[in-house]
């Protein structure tokens, strides 16, 4: 039965090698499991003997150390899948294993920096001499004061930026675009940049090379992802921040800093162009952590 199932998988479905692969480890498992508890076959697993191998799995025992939530899961997975195949095939007539669900992974918080640490940050940006340091400092900042991601602060144009009402206009995924508010402290570092550094940049542009890019490399071309993420590293190492950075480290920390000074989550969809606000409420719980730590260390009674 096994190997017809796996054999499905192969041919009609198209799984990789590494799936199927697994997927025969999960399920010899599964077998040696169900014997172990005296089930025969397919026809006599309950619902309760799918639930019990899911907990061995998460617990493990003398011969297999306990898995991962997103290795059982997998394990999950691979037998819900044998059992709706059988049930497809006549050999059982109910499918038990339907209504065991696989664990949910842990949900990794986003990674906030605090506000001294982005302060930190951005001075040390601008430390480099000459038009970089400028540009450098302008575009961590409107990372941080517009919770743009990388790709929509490199592809932005000079004029989606409206430094007069201080708002740009960030194209994101899916080619929707919203206008998000730029902070006083973007604004003054980015008119330094254009007045200052971009147009000794674009002099290096070369012949038939349109410089419309708001954020130039020191050739006159548009600034890169990988460059950009290499401004961030190399600022961390000057502001001494021990924490592994990427440009998305800003972006959270632009969302975690709104919600803890009070912003409502649905403004904070908005600016960060969510389609969901299921996907911004996840940076509640950042705050929700910081707010235990604030108890924690601050209240009499907090510790036992």
């Amino acid at each position: 039965m096994v190997t017809g199932y796996l054999d499905h998988l192969t041919v009609e479905r198209g799984l990789a090698g590494n799936t199927i692969a697994s997927y025969r480890r999960d399920l010899r498992r599964y077998a040696e499991f169900l014997t172990a508890g005296g089930v025969e076959g397919l026809g006599e697993v309950g619902e309760s003997d799918v639930s019990a191998f899911l907990v061995a799995l998460r617990t493990g025992d003398d011969e297999h150390p306990p898995l991962s939530a997103t290795s059982a899961a997998r394990a999950v997975v691979a037998v819900r899948g044998l059992h709706r195949f059988a049930l497809l095939d006549g050999l059982v007539v109910d499918d038990v294993a339907a209504q065991v669900k696989p664990p949910a992974p842990a949900r990794r918080l986003p990674k906030a920096i605090p506000v001294e640490q982005v302060e930190a940050l951005l001075t040390a940006a601008a430390a480099v001499e000459g038009p970089r340091g400028l540009r450098d400092r302008a575009l961590l900042e409107l990372l941080y004061g517009t919770g743009a991601r990388i790709s929509e602060a490199v592809g932005l144009a000079a004029d989606d930026l409206d430094l007069g009402s201080a708002a740009v206009r960030l194209a994101g995924k899916g080619g929707k675009e919203r206008v998000v508010p730029v902070g006083s402290y973007a604004v003054r570092a980015v008119e330094d940049y254009l007045v200052r550094a971009r147009p000794a940049l674009a002099t290096k542009a070369r012949a038939g090379v349109r410089g419309g890019a708001l954020f130039l490399n020191a050739r006159g071309g548009p600034l890169s992802r990988q460059s950009a993420w290499t401004i961030l590293r190399e600022a961390a190492e000057r502001a001494g921040i021990p924490a592994e950075l990427s440009p998305h480290t800003l972006r959270h920390s632009f969302a975690t800093h709104l919600l803890d000074g009070g912003a409502d989550v649905r403004v904070v969809q908005e600016l960060l162009g969510h389609a969901s606000v299921t996907t911004t409420q996840v940076y509640t719980l950042v705050t929700v952590e910081r707010l235990r730590e604030v108890y924690a260390t601050s209240h009499p009674r907090a510790l036992r």
